[in-house]
C-alpha cells in the first residue's frame, strides 16, 4: 500500500510518501516547511517535490491521509480539501485522523518510555482555552478533541498523575497546580507530523463519505451586519 500523508493544521506544512508493506511501513520521502500563513500556496508544490524524490506517481497511491482539525479554520480547510480533491483524481481511498491524535504519535517518538500516567495534547487555543485529547497508554484514545478552558482541561482523567504535551501543557500545568494535581508539562513546540500520520495510516478505517474538517470553535472572521452592499437598480 502506497500512502500519501500531509497536514496543515497549525504552524507548519508537512508531506510524507510512504509504502506499507507486511504490517511495516517504510518513510519513501518527507518535507516540513514551519510558517503562519501560507499553506495553501506550499502545499501542492510540496507535494508534488516529495512524490518526485519518492520516485511515486498519483496512479501509484492507495490511500491518502490527512489531519482533519482541530487546527486554525484556514489550515484545517486547505488540508481537508487537498485531500478530497485529490482522492477524486487518483481513485485513492481517504483517511483522516485529529491533529492531536498525531501529535500524541510524534511526542511517545520523542519522550521515548514513560511510565502509565495518562497524557494529554493540548494546544494553546487563547482566550484562555486549549485544543485538547487524553491519551492512555500506548496513546490510546480516550477522549474525543475538544475545547476547553485551561483549568477544566487541568481536571481530564481524575486527579492522577498528568503528562501534558504541547503549546498549551504550560497553561495547564498551571491550573493543575492551583488544584494539587501533579502534571508535568514537556514539548510546548510540538506540532502534528505527516511522518507519523503516514505511520498510522494502515490502521485508520477510510472515510464513508466525504471528508469532513473537524472545527471546535467558528471561525473568527464572519460577515459585518448591516454592512451588505445595496443591489443595484435596473
Amino acid at each position: 500500500m502506497n500512502i500519501l500523508a500531509f497536514d496543515t493544521c497549525f504552524d507548519a506544512c508537512s508531506v510524507c510518501v510512504a509504502r506499507w508493506s507486511d504490517g511495516v511501513v517504510v518513510d519513501l520521502a518527507s518535507a516540513v516547511e514551519h510558517f503562519q500563513t501560507g499553506h495553501a500556496e506550499r502545499l501542492v508544490p510540496m507535494i508534488d517535490e516529495v512524490m518526485g524524490r519518492a520516485g511515486a506517481t498519483f496512479a501509484d497511491l492507495d490511500r491518502l491521509a490527512v489531519t482533519v482539525g482541530p487546527g486554525t479554520f484556514t489550515g484545517t480547510r486547505i488540508g481537508v480539501a487537498a485531500a478530497r480533491g485529490l482522492a477524486l483524481a487518483t481513485g485513492a481511498e481517504v483517511v483522516g485522523a485529529s491533529s492531536l491524535a498525531v501529535m500524541a504519535q510524534v511526542a511517545a517518538r520523542d519522550l521515548g518510555a514513560r511510565s502509565d500516567e495518562d497524557m494529554a495534547v493540548a494546544v494553546d487555543a487563547r482566550r484562555g482555552e486549549v485544543y485538547v485529547q487524553l491519551f492512555g497508554a500506548n496513546e490510546r484514545i480516550a477522549s474525543a478533541p475538544m475545547l476547553l478552558p485551561v483549568e477544566d482541561a487541568a481536571r481530564l482523567g481524575g486527579g492522577g498523575p498528568l503528562l501534558v504535551v504541547g503549546s498549551g501543557a504550560a497553561g495547564v500545568a498551571a491550573a493543575a497546580e492551583r488544584i494539587g494535581r501533579p502534571v508535568m508539562a514537556r514539548l510546548a513546540g510540538l506540532l502534528p507530523s505527516a511522518v507519523a500520520l503516514a505511520r498510522m495510516a494502515a490502521d485508520l478505517a477510510p472515510a464513508e463519505g466525504p471528508l469532513q474538517p473537524l472545527y471546535l470553535r467558528p471561525p473568527d472572521a464572519k460577515p459585518q451586519d448591516g454592512k451588505s452592499i445595496a443591489r443595484a437598480q435596473r
